[in-house]
């Protein structure tokens, strides 16, 4: 059964060439296109979605915010952001959204084509030219040094994660766990780390 694949990206003429590439591959199946979030979240609602193929600048709702309330309301969908710019907070950004993996548009060919038949794969997917996070240790929080944890603060998988770190488990252990990639999991650590300790914010 192919994967069912959304296009969400303003600029017509960039969508058209990707449109052309993803169809020649006979696994993907092209079900809706949109311009902004607000429609993307409305064709999710109507429509079976695998894999959605997310520009993060967008007119009104950056594609960011649209991926994390899109995921808010179809969990299963798998979201791949693609940008003109490969600076790793966008990436850290996307990936926080709950974004699977990241491409910039020149990387919109063969790479990103195994991205999506691979996006049920529980690790992040990045294209040539992007620079994937930098991770720094995670700030851990400790009865020495309690933290006000604000959970409306942390999305899902966050908190899954925290939960998991205060059971003691490490980074390698928490990916077992949740069946995702250890890197992925270091994301989220700093994330959270971020949210909980807002003072060592720089």
């Amino acid at each position: 059964m192919p994967v069912r694949v959304a296009l969400v990206d303003d600029h017509l003429p960039f969508r058209e060439r990707l449109r052309a590439l993803l169809q020649r591959d006979r696994g993907v199946e092209i079900v809706a296109e949109a311009s902004n979030g607000t429609e993307v979240l409305e064709i999710a609602m109507a429509t079976a979605l695998d894999v959605v193929c997310m520009d993060i600048r967008l007119p009104g709702m950056s594609g960011i915010e649209t991926t994390r309330r899109l995921l808010a309301v179809r969990p299963a969908i798998r979201v791949i952001g693609l940008s003109a710019y490969a600076e790793p907070h966008y990436v850290e950004a996307m990936l926080d959204a709950g974004a699977v993996g990241h491409f910039t548009k020149g990387d919109a060919g063969d790479d990103l084509l195994r991205a999506i038949h691979s996006a049920t794969v529980a690790h992040p997917q990045f294209g040539a030219h992007i620079v994937a996070p930098g991770i720094a240790p995670p700030a851990q929080p400790s009865a020495a040094s309690p933290v006000s944890v604000d959970a409306a603060a942390l999305g899902p998988r966050e908190l899954d994660v925290l939960r998991l770190i205060d059971a003691g488990l490490d980074t390698t252990e928490i990916a077992r766990s949740l069946s995702i990639d250890p890197t992925l999991v270091d994301v989220y650590r700093r994330n959270i780390a971020r949210k909980l300790n807002p003072k060592n914010n720089r």
